[in-house]
């Protein structure tokens, strides 16, 4: 478009080095390049768009050693913060009334106080940056980044049959997850047990298994294809979008590889359980009840080697009055949080918050139970237990409740970091990353990896 089309104000680039792509050429090969990154062969013909994409990275290597896993766990309305942080720290310190229900655990996890994402504030809508420490959640302009969990299923997620799973108390569907995409796109959660029993261990029929596979051959005969313009294409580029190509050849071989592990997944028979399928809670009172059957089958899940990768959210905001064994429960969890200090609310929060401790001391309990060559499975399991908000009644976002269970870690102690000026929690994600194998040293708005943590 020549200059004086314009308007006011804005010029047209100028290459000065090789021509542009053509319109036609554009055009006639577009379903080809909507595949692509962005090259810079391109701008002319989108003058007005800004931006470009670089392509996504190949897998890591297989990490060699014992298969390691991840479970990260959100309750997005937290936890009475005064009854959760112990008020001394080091190993030593003295269980507060929450930890002390895990008691029986407590050389298994270390407890965190003064520690946030940085530049995640926003109040309930921080839920959907738990795993991926994506600043201003709240504003408009907000694009999320890729989640711990997919993270973790791009690069090991070929060794299992499931990359990743993505769970869900209570979600409300298409606004929260804790699973998102390396472009920022949401992953629903599985909410139902039933359904998700069904993917783990109940195989479909003979046809079924061969419609699948059908799909995923004509997923990799199109890639073979994309794969194979893009090369014609990258003899008439420069240098830089060479490089790019290059990144997307490989990007497009790795998922190659990943489709064709999925479908030799699809041939190979499920593992079989000593469990019956479970019954879906009818109502969402059930909360606590769908809390216990996610963590069952999270368990499961990992002792089959069915995935190493696993988020769950409870989502307590969209949670009624929920059923509590010996407690009325008389509002629905989100009014009860912003409780004013009123001591009928917080006696009810209190009873929630000692049944979500029970409920992790029993998963706790479960893992050590089961035994994978020598180790506990929570030994082989890391565990992250937390929230986006520090205090649900006020929505602040700082100083978390978090807890950090099993892995391969050396626990039983109380790292306290500044409470006002808060350590960053994604250095736990590096940290977690480097146990699987993995060799990075960044993760977000991470500084590096976990002061005070060390492997064993």
């Amino acid at each position: 478009m020549p200059d004086s089309q314009l308007p006011k104000g804005v010029f047209a680039p100028r290459l000065a080095t090789r021509p542009a792509l053509s319109r036609r050429r554009f055009l006639r090969g577009a379903g080809i390049l909507l595949s692509l990154p962005w090259l810079d062969a391109m701008q002319p013909a989108f003058a007005a768009v800004t931006g470009a994409g670089t392509g996504a990275p190949g897998a890591a290597a297989t990490p060699g050693g014992k298969p390691r896993r991840m479970l990260g766990i959100c309750n997005n309305l937290g936890l009475l913060p005064e009854r959760f942080f112990p008020k001394d720290h080091g190993a030593d310190y003295t269980p507060s009334p929450y930890l002390e229900l895990l008691r029986d655990h407590r050389r298994d996890f270390t407890v965190f106080s003064g520690v946030s994402h940085p530049d995640v504030d926003g109040g309930h809508p921080a839920d959907n940056c738990f795993l991926t420490a994506a600043p201003h959640p709240g504003r408009g302009s907000f694009r999320n980044t890729i989640s711990l969990d997919q993270y973790i299923g791009e690069r090991i997620g070929h060794l299992t049959r499931f990359p990743s799973l993505t769970l869900g108390v209570n979600v409300q569907r298409g606004q929260r997850s804790l699973s998102w995409t390396s472009s920022g796109v949401l992953i629903p959660c599985e909410e139902k047990p039933s359904e998700v029993f069904g993917r783990l261990f109940l195989g479909g029929s003979a046809a079924e298994v061969q419609n699948q596979v059908r799909r995923l051959e004509l997923g990799q005969s199109i890639l073979d294809a994309v794969a194979g313009q893009a090369k014609d294409l990258g003899r008439t580029l420069g240098a830089r979008d060479r490089e790019r190509l290059d990144q997307y050849y490989t990007s497009v071989r790795d998922l190659e590889q990943r489709m064709a592990m999925s479908r030799e997944w699809e041939r190979k028979p499920r593992p079989v359980v000593n469990a019956s399928v479970p019954l879906d809670p009818a109502s969402p009172k059930a909360y606590m009840e769908k809390v216990r059957l996610m963590y069952d089958l999270a368990r499961l899940a990992f002792e089959t080697d069915s995935t190493r990768s696993i988020s769950l959210l409870l989502d307590s905001v969209n949670s009624p009055a929920i059923d509590i064994d010996g407690v009325k429960i008389t509002d629905g969890y989100h009014n009860l949080s912003h409780h004013g200090r009123s001591a009928e609310k917080m006696s009810q929060l209190q009873a929630i918050d000692e049944w979500h401790m029970k409920l992790l001391a029993s998963l706790f309990t479960q893992l050590k139970d089961v035994r994978e060559d020598g180790d506990s499975l929570l030994d082989r399991t890391m565990i992250l237990y937390g929230t986006n908000l520090g205090n649900a009644n006020t929505h602040v976002t700082t100083n978390l409740p978090s807890l950090f269970a099993g892995g391969g870690f050396q626990h039983g102690q109380h790292l306290a970091f500044d409470t006002e000026r808060n350590y960053p929690l994604p250095n736990l994600f590096v940290s977690m990353l480097q146990r699987l194998g993995l060799e990075v040293d960044k993760f977000a708005s991470s500084t590096g990896s976990m002061r005070g943590l060390t492997m064993v």
